[in-house]
Protein backbone atom coordinates (compact mmCIF):
# COMPACT_ATOMS: atom_id res chain seq x y z
CA UNK A 1 0.00 0.00 0.00
CA UNK A 2 0.91 3.59 -1.04
CA UNK A 3 2.03 6.09 2.22
CA UNK A 4 -0.36 8.53 2.43
CA UNK A 5 0.78 11.89 2.30
CA UNK A 6 -1.77 14.12 0.55
CA UNK A 7 -3.76 16.10 3.34
CA UNK A 8 -7.67 16.79 2.38
CA UNK A 9 -6.98 20.68 1.76
CA UNK A 10 -4.44 19.58 -0.96
CA UNK A 11 -6.65 16.84 -2.34
CA UNK A 12 -9.21 19.87 -2.75
CA UNK A 13 -6.37 21.89 -4.46
CA UNK A 14 -5.58 19.15 -6.74
CA UNK A 15 -9.38 18.73 -7.60
CA UNK A 16 -9.53 21.77 -8.52
CA UNK A 17 -7.00 22.23 -10.68
CA UNK A 18 -8.55 19.25 -12.37
CA UNK A 19 -11.49 21.14 -12.76
CA UNK A 20 -9.66 24.49 -13.96
CA UNK A 21 -8.12 22.37 -16.47
CA UNK A 22 -11.62 20.66 -18.15
CA UNK A 23 -12.92 24.25 -18.38
CA UNK A 24 -10.21 25.10 -20.59
CA UNK A 25 -10.05 21.94 -22.44
CA UNK A 26 -13.79 22.81 -23.80
CA UNK A 27 -13.61 26.40 -23.66
CA UNK A 28 -10.41 27.44 -25.38
CA UNK A 29 -9.20 26.45 -29.11
CA UNK A 30 -5.63 28.94 -28.65
CA UNK A 31 -3.36 25.89 -27.93
CA UNK A 32 -0.62 28.55 -26.27
CA UNK A 33 -3.39 29.31 -23.81
CA UNK A 34 -4.26 25.65 -23.25
CA UNK A 35 -0.37 25.10 -23.05
CA UNK A 36 -0.35 27.98 -20.02
CA UNK A 37 -3.46 26.47 -18.31
CA UNK A 38 -1.85 22.82 -18.22
CA UNK A 39 1.72 24.49 -17.33
CA UNK A 40 -0.14 26.37 -14.64
CA UNK A 41 -1.57 23.25 -12.99
CA UNK A 42 1.88 21.49 -13.76
CA UNK A 43 3.28 24.64 -10.99
CA UNK A 44 0.42 24.51 -8.51
CA UNK A 45 1.03 20.59 -7.96
CA UNK A 46 4.47 21.76 -7.65
CA UNK A 47 3.91 23.89 -4.85
CA UNK A 48 1.69 21.84 -2.88
CA UNK A 49 4.54 19.43 -2.10
CA UNK A 50 7.90 21.03 -2.40
CA UNK A 51 9.40 17.89 -0.33
CA UNK A 52 8.06 14.90 -2.44
CA UNK A 53 10.62 12.48 -4.01
CA UNK A 54 10.95 13.28 -7.64
CA UNK A 55 9.08 10.10 -8.62
CA UNK A 56 6.05 11.07 -6.50
CA UNK A 57 6.13 14.48 -8.31
CA UNK A 58 5.84 12.90 -11.82
CA UNK A 59 3.16 11.22 -10.74
CA UNK A 60 1.27 13.69 -9.80
CA UNK A 61 2.15 16.18 -12.59
CA UNK A 62 0.55 13.64 -14.94
CA UNK A 63 -2.51 15.71 -14.33
CA UNK A 64 -1.43 18.45 -16.73
CA UNK A 65 -1.11 15.93 -19.85
CA UNK A 66 -4.80 15.09 -19.47
CA UNK A 67 -7.42 15.39 -22.15
CA UNK A 68 -10.55 13.83 -21.05
CA UNK A 69 -13.17 14.06 -18.27
CA UNK A 70 -13.23 10.57 -18.01
CA UNK A 71 -9.39 10.40 -17.55
CA UNK A 72 -9.39 13.38 -14.87
CA UNK A 73 -11.93 11.29 -13.09
CA UNK A 74 -9.57 8.33 -13.06
CA UNK A 75 -6.59 9.96 -11.93
CA UNK A 76 -8.33 11.36 -8.57
CA UNK A 77 -9.70 8.22 -7.90
CA UNK A 78 -6.07 6.75 -8.17
CA UNK A 79 -5.24 9.42 -5.50
CA UNK A 80 -7.49 8.17 -2.81
CA UNK A 81 -5.09 5.38 -1.52
CA UNK A 82 -2.65 8.22 -1.05
CA UNK A 83 -4.90 10.21 0.78
CA UNK A 84 -3.45 11.04 4.54
CA UNK A 85 -6.26 10.76 7.15
CA UNK A 86 -6.55 13.40 9.97
CA UNK A 87 -5.79 11.87 12.99
CA UNK A 88 -8.56 9.75 14.66
CA UNK A 89 -9.77 11.07 18.21
CA UNK A 90 -12.41 9.36 20.66
CA UNK A 91 -15.08 11.64 22.38
CA UNK A 92 -13.02 11.23 25.41
CA UNK A 93 -9.92 12.95 23.75
CA UNK A 94 -12.96 15.40 22.44
CA UNK A 95 -13.63 16.04 26.15
CA UNK A 96 -10.55 16.71 27.49
CA UNK A 97 -10.33 19.23 24.98
CA UNK A 98 -13.08 20.90 26.33
CA UNK A 99 -12.95 20.48 30.07
CA UNK A 100 -15.46 23.57 30.90
CA UNK A 101 -18.34 21.89 29.05
CA UNK A 102 -20.17 19.88 30.79
CA UNK A 103 -22.49 18.02 28.30
CA UNK A 104 -20.06 17.86 25.14
CA UNK A 105 -22.76 17.11 22.02
CA UNK A 106 -19.48 15.82 20.12
CA UNK A 107 -20.05 14.35 16.53
CA UNK A 108 -20.77 10.69 16.07
CA UNK A 109 -16.88 9.58 15.23
CA UNK A 110 -18.19 6.39 13.60
CA UNK A 111 -19.79 7.80 11.23
CA UNK A 112 -16.96 10.68 9.94
CA UNK A 113 -14.63 9.99 7.24
CA UNK A 114 -11.26 11.15 8.40
CA UNK A 115 -9.86 11.18 5.41
CA UNK A 116 -12.34 14.22 4.10
CA UNK A 117 -11.09 16.30 6.99
CA UNK A 118 -8.90 19.45 7.43
CA UNK A 119 -10.24 20.17 10.57
CA UNK A 120 -12.92 18.97 13.01
CA UNK A 121 -16.19 21.15 13.20
CA UNK A 122 -19.54 20.63 14.81
CA UNK A 123 -22.56 22.83 16.40
CA UNK A 124 -24.40 22.61 19.00
CA UNK A 125 -28.07 24.53 18.55
CA UNK A 126 -29.47 24.11 21.52
CA UNK A 127 -26.39 25.61 23.39
CA UNK A 128 -25.54 27.79 20.66
CA UNK A 129 -22.22 26.80 20.65
CA UNK A 130 -19.57 26.13 17.81
CA UNK A 131 -16.16 23.57 17.96
CA UNK A 132 -13.40 23.80 16.17
CA UNK A 133 -10.64 20.67 16.57
CA UNK A 134 -7.67 20.95 14.51
CA UNK A 135 -4.24 19.08 15.02
CA UNK A 136 -1.00 20.63 15.06
CA UNK A 137 2.54 19.42 15.66
CA UNK A 138 1.42 15.82 16.93
CA UNK A 139 -1.64 17.65 19.30
CA UNK A 140 -5.03 18.41 18.98
CA UNK A 141 -6.08 22.24 19.72
CA UNK A 142 -9.44 22.70 20.27
CA UNK A 143 -11.29 26.38 20.10
CA UNK A 144 -15.31 26.79 21.35
CA UNK A 145 -17.05 30.00 20.82
CA UNK A 146 -20.67 31.15 20.16
CA UNK A 147 -22.65 30.86 16.69
CA UNK A 148 -24.96 33.34 15.17
CA UNK A 149 -26.53 32.38 12.14
CA UNK A 150 -26.63 35.03 9.51
CA UNK A 151 -29.41 33.31 6.86
CA UNK A 152 -27.27 34.34 4.02
CA UNK A 153 -24.65 33.48 1.86
CA UNK A 154 -21.06 35.12 2.46
CA UNK A 155 -17.41 34.32 2.10
CA UNK A 156 -16.43 31.85 4.89
CA UNK A 157 -12.75 32.71 6.04
CA UNK A 158 -11.83 28.77 5.98
CA UNK A 159 -12.75 27.85 2.72
CA UNK A 160 -13.36 31.01 1.21
CA UNK A 161 -16.39 29.40 -0.66
CA UNK A 162 -19.56 31.54 -1.19
CA UNK A 163 -21.50 29.31 1.44
CA UNK A 164 -24.30 29.86 4.34
CA UNK A 165 -22.34 31.19 6.99
CA UNK A 166 -22.37 32.09 10.51
CA UNK A 167 -20.61 34.23 12.61
CA UNK A 168 -18.36 32.26 14.82
CA UNK A 169 -17.02 34.54 18.20
CA UNK A 170 -14.46 33.47 20.36
CA UNK A 171 -14.00 35.29 23.98
CA UNK A 172 -9.85 35.26 24.79
CA UNK A 173 -8.61 36.76 28.07
CA UNK A 174 -5.26 38.83 27.25
CA UNK A 175 -2.30 38.00 29.75
CA UNK A 176 -2.28 40.29 32.61
CA UNK A 177 -5.99 42.15 32.19
CA UNK A 178 -8.40 42.12 35.06
CA UNK A 179 -10.42 39.03 35.71
CA UNK A 180 -13.64 40.17 34.38
CA UNK A 181 -11.41 41.48 31.20
CA UNK A 182 -12.78 39.46 28.06
CA UNK A 183 -11.80 40.52 24.06
CA UNK A 184 -13.97 38.64 21.69
CA UNK A 185 -12.85 37.17 18.26
CA UNK A 186 -14.98 36.79 15.52
CA UNK A 187 -15.14 35.53 11.56
CA UNK A 188 -17.61 34.24 9.65
CA UNK A 189 -17.37 30.64 8.54
CA UNK A 190 -19.21 27.95 6.78
CA UNK A 191 -22.09 26.77 8.96
CA UNK A 192 -21.90 23.39 7.41
CA UNK A 193 -18.19 22.09 8.41
CA UNK A 194 -18.37 18.71 6.43
CA UNK A 195 -19.20 20.79 3.53
CA UNK A 196 -16.42 23.55 4.23
CA UNK A 197 -13.58 20.70 4.23
CA UNK A 198 -14.39 19.22 0.96
CA UNK A 199 -13.85 23.21 -0.53
CA UNK A 200 -10.96 23.89 1.89
CA UNK A 201 -7.92 24.17 -0.63
CA UNK A 202 -5.14 26.04 1.92
CA UNK A 203 -4.83 26.05 5.79
CA UNK A 204 -3.21 29.83 5.70
CA UNK A 205 -6.18 31.23 7.09
CA UNK A 206 -7.42 28.49 9.53
CA UNK A 207 -4.05 28.48 11.54
CA UNK A 208 -4.13 32.17 11.38
CA UNK A 209 -7.42 32.27 12.87
CA UNK A 210 -6.57 29.57 15.35
CA UNK A 211 -2.91 31.62 16.07
CA UNK A 212 -4.63 35.11 17.25
CA UNK A 213 -6.98 33.16 19.42
CA UNK A 214 -4.62 31.58 21.49
CA UNK A 215 -2.32 34.24 21.16
CA UNK A 216 -5.49 36.05 23.34
CA UNK A 217 -6.00 33.29 25.07
CA UNK A 218 -9.28 31.60 24.99
CA UNK A 219 -11.82 31.77 27.60
CA UNK A 220 -14.94 29.84 27.62
CA UNK A 221 -17.43 31.75 26.08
Amino acid sequence: MPTPFIRNHQFNAIRRQSELLIQALRTVADRNVLKAVRDNAAYKLDELFPELPDERRRELAALSELDTAEQFQQYLEGLEPWREAFPPMSNNQLRKLFPKTKKLNAPDMALLDFRRLTYLGWTDIAANRMYLVYPSDGRYIGIAGRFTAVNKKGYCLICNGYEEIALFTVKTRPANSPPDYYKAFGNYICLDSQACNRRIADTAALEQFIQTIREGKAADA
